[in-house]
């Protein structure tokens, strides 16, 4: 076989290859094209921030496949105008159900507010906010110390695992570890949480303890009070407390003195009475 016949051969088998795989090509394109058809809905036209309400130049429409298109997405900006961001929405993301706050609800702090949730804001400084490292989407607890029926000091905590959904005027949930000292943090809790934290701003002091994000269980904790801070001390304040138990000592009279006793002999024509003591009578004869 010469060397031309083998290039022809060659050619025709490279020939036969790409008509098989244009056609293979057209075929799984025609097939994906119409499996995908293509939805257009409402995206971020930039970087929105918790508590914002949105407008139109916030938003814009780009077209997807409708099998990537996640489940509520909006289709219309009239869906979604107005309404308050309760989320963070970077550029270019789907604009969510979940990411807004209900409609009519407003924006800014009372948007973030979920029902039957109250929002209460506590005056701190740098020691309260811990250093500044209590931002919005941190949780702490919250601790109060005063003064108690016993009449000492005793630190109890009042609340665990808190959200902080403000600090100060910010709304921003950053958690990138930057500290930002304000004068007010606002926690979010129910109506009866709500009433202990004001009780314990009001009667005592409160301190805020910062929590690990992952760390979400909520155990009893025992007050502690200020003589426990002693060695010792504890113990004895728990004697001086008890009533001390004075034992009566029962006096036991004394007997009565024995009855002394007479004896009458007669010798003859004459009688004699002679008189014994008992006491004289058990003593020993020292006569013999």
């Amino acid at each position: 076989m010469n060397r031309s016949r083998l290039l022809m051969i060659g050619g025709l088998a490279l020939a036969a290859g790409l008509l098989v795989s244009f056609y293979v090509y057209n075929q799984l394109h025609a097939r994906t094209s119409g499996d995908q058809q293509m939805v257009r809905v409402v995206v971020a036209a930039n970087d929105i921030q918790i508590g914002s309400r949105l407008s139109d130049h916030d938003l814009r429409l780009a077209d997807f496949p409708q099998s990537s298109v996640p489940q509520g997405a909006f289709q219309r900006f009239s869906q979604v105008r107005d309404r308050g961001v309760i989320l963070p929405i970077a550029r270019g993301d789907f604009v969510l159900p979940d990411k807004l706050a209900d409609a009519n609800a407003g924006a800014g702090l009372p948007s973030m507010i979920p029902q039957g949730m109250r929002a209460v804001s506590l005056r701190v400084n740098d020691v309260v906010s811990v250093a500044g490292f209590v931002q919005p989407g941190t949780r702490v607890d919250v601790l109060a110390t005063g003064i108690h029926g016993t009449g000492e000091n005793q630190t109890t905590t009042v609340l665990e695992n808190v959200a902080v959904i403000a600090v100060g005027r910010s709304l921003l949930d950053r958690m990138t570890g930057e500290t930002s000292n304000a004068g007010v943090i606002t926690l979010l809790v129910s109506p009866d949480d709500a009433q202990k934290l004001t009780l314990a701003s009001q009667e005592g002091r409160i301190q805020l303890a910062l929590r690990n994000p992952l760390d979400t269980r909520q155990e009893p904790v025992v007050p502690t009070k200020a003589s426990s801070l002693l060695p010792g001390q504890s113990s004895a304040s728990a004697a001086e407390s008890k009533p001390k138990v004075h034992k009566a000592v029962e006096k036991v009279a004394a007997p009565p003195p024995p009855t002394p006793y007479q004896v009458e002999m007669i010798r003859g024509g004459k009688r004699d009475e002679t008189k014994f003591n008992p006491d004289q009578a058990n003593q020993p004869n020292q006569s013999n």
